[in-house]
């Protein structure tokens, strides 16, 4: 096996195992996050517009690290810049 296609086999593998992770593990903590704040919202109703409005915004800021995850999977799968840099 060459090189080229070595580096793209591996390029492959790595995109898979990090769009694994990267969906897995935002999935898990939002998951957290909406579970404290159900639980939040049932010792003190009151206070379930405030934690809702910031489970809202928590939820949007950990959905951001699995697009940026799979923006940098997408460069490496199509614009692969160690092709270029490599030969």
């Amino acid at each position: 096996m060459d090189s080229q296609t070595l580096i793209t086999v591996v390029t492959i593998v790595t995109t898979a195992v990090a769009v694994t992770i990267g969906t897995i593990i935002p999935g898990l903590v939002e998951g957290r996050a909406v579970n404290k704040a159900l639980e939040g919202m049932t010792r003190q109703p009151e206070a379930a517009d405030r934690l809702r409005a910031t489970l809202f915004i928590s939820m949007a800021v950990l959905e951001t690290g699995a697009i940026y995850v799979l923006l940098i999977c997408l460069i490496l799968l199509f614009a692969n810049p160690l092709l270029d840099r490599f030969f």
